[in-house]
């Protein structure tokens, strides 16, 4: 399936290319090639139950709302969040459902479960690992391999 303008459009064009709608669908980012077997079926059999599921891990480090001129605006609760990763997992037909309405309303997401939020969907989270982290940079590359050097 040849991939879109945006994340949105990928994962679309992926649904639209299953002729027979599966009950789950996973939906995981290529640069995070770590993803540990655990986490995987953790998330799977959860989505058995709950029609929306994130892997994420708590935020470690402080974050800071900052406005347009660079001065900070606010300090969220860190307790309260959690950094988000893939894979994401939702019954089939209500990511459709999600996906459908962004594109009615042109919204544009920044993940899947976004999408879902957006239509009332409860969106539960399944803890995952530090150490599924996204490749897009030199110093991530190290880091996995130091990750893949330290298993052997």
């Amino acid at each position: 399936v040849q991939g879109g303008a945006e994340r949105q459009d990928s994962v679309w064009a992926a649904l639209q290319a299953v002729h027979s709608r599966p009950r789950i669908v996973a939906v995981h980012d290529a640069a995070r090639p770590l993803l540990s077997p655990d986490v995987l079926e953790g998330v799977l059999q959860a989505a058995a139950v709950h029609p929306a599921q994130v892997v994420a891990v708590p935020v470690q480090d402080t974050i800071k709302q900052v406005g347009p001129d660079g001065v900070v605006a606010a300090t969220p609760d860190r307790s309260t969040l959690w950094a988000v990763q893939t894979p994401q997992v939702f019954w089939a037909d209500v990511l459709v459902r999600a996906f459908r309405q962004a594109a009615a309303d042109g919204f544009v997401g920044t993940d899947d479960a976004s999408l879902v939020e957006r239509i009332g969907v409860p969106v539960r989270v399944h803890r995952g690992d530090p150490t599924n982290i996204k490749l897009t940079t030199p110093a991530d590359f190290r880091v996995a391999e130091a990750l893949l050097e330290g298993e052997g």
